[in-house]
């Protein structure tokens, strides 16, 4: 009854029911386009490329594009060329002065760095559209283009999925300003969520055939339920770090008795950097494999079949392993504790016990290595969860729900979402959907 009577108090706010339906109405024009096939490419032939994306690293990225990859799609990169490009303009801007400039501008600045991400995106598109495209022609048969001239082919659908890309950004964009939620990382977890009902209905059929009935479906759903709780607390969880804030007296300067000043706390994230050491290690794992794809010799070969077998032991292994480091490097550049210090002693706070200045900085850094390990540890299991998950025969379609990626940005995404959906109903005096107690009617 409590969530109930919360979505009627949703549909009462006229500002967030419109952003409500600007989403759903631009989240469905995308969906309607990873259904639209690239101009000369025969549906009725795309089993082949289906069976390619069936499982494994290719598998992934079919359904961050909600099935586009596999479809031939318009949409067939999505929207991964822009967060590639947003990833490199972000790790520039620890090296490039101009970029760092550009940082601390504010808002004009933040312009400038969009538009260099687009033009960027634009670059990584034209170098990937035309690998998909050969891609296509090494999978497909030969009767599936149905144009004569393969340049033609190849030159108008690359076109086709540079413009898909940016329109997906653009959609992205709209969805941001003008609906709810960050649109570029909704575009990504409805393409995964599209592929869930697909793969669940594998799951169940293998299943209820020969493979453990009922009770076997029962189990994964609970094993699925408890992966998704413990991602939930990796993605809450923060050490609250005590900050006391000095009263100031009537000529603006600090009392020395700091009695009765405002106390806080600096909230550290366990799991800083997101999901970001997954998609590092991911791009990372694609390199001994394409080296060792020049030679062939026994060795080259025994290192590309490992390295393209996502739920083999080794190549776990060393995924976790590297984002355990990709976490204290990626936490150690977006977490900015000397910074943290320097604002928290010009506005007259401190840790009690801590001196401020350079002793409060070494200590949050300290602090954040500190959790960081857990976390990261915590991350890395979650990310090879699914290769465990599927030693005890689960589909390797419905694996990848069970952790990895897919399931951090899924539920990172749809906190990020209910917190925005509730600071409207808490601005408008209902209560929200993360908060219980009695419906607060509106005052004047």
């Amino acid at each position: 009854m409590k969530f109930i009577e919360t979505i009627k108090n949703i549909w009462k706010i006229e500002e967030l029911k419109n952003r409500i339906l600007v989403t759903l109405g631009l989240l469905l024009v995308y969906r309607f386009g990873t259904q639209v096939p690239l101009p000369g490419i025969d549906v009725s032939q795309l089993a082949n490329l289906a069976n390619q994306t069936d499982g494994g690293l290719l598998g992934l990225l079919n359904s961050f594009t909600g099935g586009a990859f596999s479809n031939a799609s318009v949409f067939a990169l999505g929207i991964m060329p822009y967060i590639s490009a947003s990833i490199v303009v972000q790790l520039m801007g620890i090296a490039i002065p101009y970029l760092q400039k550009l940082q601390k501008e504010g808002e004009s600045g933040r312009r400038r760095i969009n538009q260099i991400t687009r033009w960027l995106t634009i670059a990584i598109t034209l170098v990937q559209g035309p690998g998909y495209i050969y891609n296509l022609y090494a999978t497909l048969p030969e009767g599936a283009f149905l144009l004569e001239n393969s340049t033609t082919f190849v030159v108008s659908s690359v076109i086709l999925l540079t413009t898909g890309c940016i329109f997906a950004m653009w959609l992205g964009e709209r969805i941001t300003d003008k609906g709810i939620g960050n649109g570029i990382s909704l575009l990504i977890m409805v393409g995964i969520i599209a592929t869930l009902p697909q793969s669940f209905v594998q799951e169940v059929s293998s299943r209820m055939t020969s493979n453990g009935g009922l009770i076997m479906i029962l189990i994964e759903l609970a094993i699925w339920f408890i992966i998704i709780l413990a991602s939930v607390m990796l993605v809450m969880a923060v050490r609250k770090i005590p900050v006391q804030y000095a009263r100031r007296n009537a000529t603006g300067g600090y009392e020395k008795n700091i009695f009765g000043g405002a106390r806080q706390f600096i909230p550290l994230k366990l799991n800083a950097s997101g999901v970001m050491p997954i998609i590092f290690a991911q791009a990372i794992m694609f390199i001994p494999a394409a080296v060792a794809g020049l030679s062939e010799s026994e060795t080259a070969q025994s290192i590309t079949t490992t390295f393209n077998d996502m739920f083999g032991f080794w190549y776990n292994l060393v995924f976790a392993l590297l984002i355990i480091v990709f976490t204290y490097f990626y936490t150690a550049i977006t977490v900015p504790t000397n910074k943290m210090a320097d604002d928290l002693k010009r506005n007259g706070g401190f840790i009690p016990g801590i001196r401020p200045g350079t002793e409060t900085a070494e200590y949050l850094d300290r602090i954040m290595s500190q959790i960081t390990l857990p976390g990261s540890i915590f991350l890395a299991l979650i990310a090879i969860f699914p290769a465990i998950i599927v030693s005890i025969g689960v589909q390797q379609g419905f694996a990848l729900f069970f952790g990895g990626t897919s399931l951090l940005i899924m539920v990172g995404v749809a906190i990020d979402t209910i917190q925005q959906v509730n600071s409207y109903l808490l601005n408008r005096h209902y209560d929200g959907l993360m908060k219980t107690g009695k419906n607060r009617k509106a005052v004047a």
